[in-house]
């Protein structure tokens, strides 16, 4: 029979998550059951050798979040130490008559050399150590870690955008941009959890000085009661059994306390705390000058330490020497640095940024507007706009890149194409847009503008104005609602724009898994891909919808081989989309008003026209009072209309 084989039962991965566990059980263990000295021992030695570590580990990390861990480690340890403190005091109080070596050699040690045996200079140094961690360095790193998580938080919108702006502009990939978004969040909840945690380490500074009162007093009572010692006995060996109880939990506390310090207050960069403070401090070879100075004027004067004072000043001196000769000698080695970058980093490519091409611009007091975490509803007004146009023009158009620019004011935004401005307004977040349609007379406070969409008086109005500018007449809307206009505004009014060869060829694609033959016979057969691009961007231009592909196809198909020219296709698809033209324009109306051309006219500007150029010369005065009868005939039917 073979034996237990340990190893296949317990692997690393299982003892790594069962010490959580097993911690929590033996803290909750010490709270009830008594320990032997010895054990006591050991384990303050072990919450000592834990809080130097914990401190050592602060000092090395270089960002925050390389100690992510450090909240929960916080709770523990404190948890540890109050637990240590119930079972030494259990041990105070039953057996500190019989010595100051009671509750073991550690206790015994903090309470007789680190006080020199006087309780009263361990009282003394117990309350300056409770002041010291409790007053100064808890209340600042608190209050650091509370300001923290709320710029952490401030700042996630910002971050977020900054990390899709990098992705869309291919300066990282997916798995780069889902590490990043990870690591922002990480980052809030790590300094979300230090604003609470540092509450721990309060609460452990006003259980040490409760725990120090009841050993002291239920020490003397207990000594003055049961173990008839005399008063200045029992005040000898239970308070300095206190002393030594307060300070040996009170030290790792302090400990903790400077770790927490560190790990909030530190700037994250590519060095440790020791490698910061060194190269922000003693690399200022001017300020050691300084200081070398005025410490060694001080040595010079009557009654100082003059050895101390000199000695100081003069080895600041030497750090200052040596550190402006470092100072001299770098430019000297960065000489051929410069070319050796330039040459291990070569131009590629890769640095050529693509350029969006429907971009849509935010100051940062807008990024909540397009933060999905933040409730925005721009986003997915965007969404349906891509979704409307296509259901009305006939196709996708490109995605819109959305991203913060501090360059610009914080209240506007920036509607680019193709990374050219195309439009821009300002609008304000927690008020209303109360649109004055043309026909009201009634003002209402509040900041006067225009509509940037269509140019239209408005007033931007709180929002208890709101029902009462909707009884008025005005069209009240949110900002998220005037930007998603505006931008829905220009991105029809740029439809061909919008068209290019790979949009063209998709919308074949598209109709080609419904229609295969009519799009195998037209590209590349009949007409070239550009050739179709041309006539449907000339469409879009017009204003005509191109949602029946198959009727322009057909078109095409049928004039191809005797016009090649795209001017021309356009005229003969035109008509052929005649009905939805003018259902387009008039709606379902029963009749409709139309302008005839005088016979002879119209053979005169057909003949002006031949030849195919659209910029054919006409004589002035014919051309002026062609338009003048046109515009004096459309006012005419519009009337009777």
């Amino acid at each position: 029979m073979n034996g237990l084989n340990l190893s296949k039962l317990f692997n690393v991965a299982q003892v790594r998550s069962m010490a959580a566990p097993i911690f929590i059980v033996l803290i909750l263990a010490m709270l009830v059951l008594p320990l032997p000295t010895f054990m006591l021992d050991m384990l303050f030695t072990f919450n000592i050798a834990l809080s130097i570590m914990v401190l050592l580990v602060s000092l090395s990390t270089k960002k925050a979040l390389d100690f992510a861990a450090f909240p929960t480690v916080l709770l523990l340890s404190t948890l540890l130490r109050l637990s240590l403190n119930v079972a030494s005091t259990r041990v105070v109080l039953l057996e500190g008559h019989t010595g100051p070596d009671a509750a073991g050699k550690v206790i015994e040690a903090f309470g007789h050399f680190l006080v020199g045996g006087d309780y009263t200079v361990g009282i003394i140094v117990f309350v300056i150590l409770v002041v010291i961690n409790f007053i100064v360095i808890t209340k600042g790193a608190g209050r650091i870690a509370e300001v923290s998580a709320r710029f952490t938080l401030d700042a996630m919108p910002g971050k977020q955008m900054a990390i899709d702006a990098d992705l869309n502009a291919g300066l990282i990939d997916e798995d780069e941009a889902r590490r990043r978004r990870a690591e922002v969040s990480q980052e809030a909840d790590f300094f979300g959890s230090m604003d609470g945690a540092s509450k721990f380490v309060r609460g452990d500074a006003i259980a040490g000085i409760l725990i120090l009162v009841i050993n002291i007093v239920g020490g003397l009572i207990i000594g003055l009661m049961e173990h008839d010692m005399s008063l200045a006995d029992a005040a000898r060996n239970y308070t300095l059994l206190a002393i030594g109880d307060g300070l040996v939990a009170q030290i790792p506390a302090l400990v903790i306390s400077i770790a927490a310090g560190l790990i909030v207050s530190r700037v994250s960069t590519d060095e440790d705390i020791a490698g910061q403070v060194l190269s922000n401090i003693f690399n200022k070879t001017q300020a050691l000058y300084i200081t070398a100075a005025i410490i060694g004027t001080m040595g010079l004067i009557p009654g100082m330490p003059h050895f101390s004072f000199l000695l100081l000043a003069g080895g600041m001196v030497w750090m200052a020497y040596k550190g402006s000769h470092k100072t001299e000698t770098a430019p000297e080695a960065l000489q051929t640095a410069p070319l050796a970058s330039v040459e291990s980093q070569e131009a590629s490519w890769e640095d050529v940024a693509p350029i969006d091409t429907l971009g849509l611009e935010v100051g940062y007091r807008l990024i909540p507007l397009v933060d999905s975490a933040a409730d925005g509803e721009l986003v997915r007004r965007i969404k349906g706009i891509r979704k409307k146009f296509a259901r009305e023009i006939g196709f996708l158009p490109p995605a819109v890149h959305i991203r913060d620019n501090l360059e610009i004011s914080p209240n506007s935004y920036r509607i680019t194409l193709k990374g050219v401005e195309i439009g821009s307004g300002e609008v304000r977040t927690g008020l209303f847009l109360a649109i004055d349609p043309g026909n009201i007379t009634a003002t209402l406070p509040g900041v006067v503008t225009r509509d940037p969409a269509f140019g239209l008086p408005a007033v931007w109005i709180e929002g208890e104005l709101r029902d009462q500018a909707q009884a008025l007449g005005y069209t009240v809307v949110d900002p998220g609602t005037v930007i998603a206009t505006h931008l829905n505004h220009l991105v029809t009014q740029h439809a061909a724009e919008l068209l290019g060869r790979q949009e063209t060829q998709a919308l074949l694609d598209h109709l080609g898994k419904s229609a295969p033959k009519l799009v195998e016979d037209l590209v590349p057969k009949m007409l070239s891909l550009s050739t179709v691009q041309k006539v449907l961007q000339n469409l879009l231009i017009e204003g005509v919808a191109i949602r029946d592909m198959r009727s322009i196809i057909d078109t095409l198909l049928e004039e191809a081989a005797r016009v090649q020219d795209p001017g021309e296709l356009t005229a003969l698809v035109r008509v052929a989309l005649g009905r939805s033209i003018v259902q387009q324009i008039y709606g379902s109306v029963g009749e409709l008003p139309v302008i005839a051309l005088d016979q002879s006219l119209e053979r005169l500007l057909m003949q002006t026209l031949q030849g195919g150029n659209d910029a054919a010369a006409m004589e002035p005065g014919l051309a002026d009072a062609l338009l003048e009868r046109t515009l004096k005939v459309t006012s005419l039917v519009g009337g009777a209309a």
